[in-house]
């Protein structure tokens, strides 16, 4: 019974690490288009452009909320799952296989992660808002 927990622990964390990457990969390229679409937008001077300029900076907002807040939660799975697998080492006497500080190795990806997302987030914000202003 213990190596059927032990595999699905496993395959818990392959799965948090698919759902993570998916999460960045679609941030970033949402970033990445509404960067290019609201810079075209912002040459503009109808209220359509307004308007899609709009909707396409709170479509980025609302996922990448939704992207830090699912980074967040698989960084808690992550590391609960982590924590589960090293107290089954240390009752099977095979704690010492298993360096804990690999979890503090993933809290910061996580963080690096989540500034990345930010990054282009905040990016695909201000540039085409500041050509909008400014040009």
């Amino acid at each position: 019974m213990l190596e059927k927990i032990h595999d699905h622990i496993i395959e818990e964390l392959k799965v948090n690490t698919t759902t993570d990457r998916i999460f960045i990969l679609t941030a970033i390229m949402l970033n990445l288009i509404t960067l290019g679409v609201n810079t075209g937008l912002a040459y503009s001077d109808s209220t359509a452009g307004y308007i899609s300029f709009s909707l396409f900076l709170m479509l980025a907002g609302v996922i990448n909320w939704v992207v830090i807040v699912g980074l967040t939660k698989g960084k808690q799975n992550r590391e609960k799952l982590i924590l589960g697998l090293v107290k089954m080492y240390k009752d099977q006497n095979m704690d010492r296989y298993y360096d804990i500080s690999v979890l503090e190795t993933y809290k910061t990806r996580y963080k690096l992660f989540t500034i990345v997302v930010v990054a282009t987030g905040v990016l695909a914000f201000v540039i085409p808002l500041v050509i909008m202003l400014f040009d």
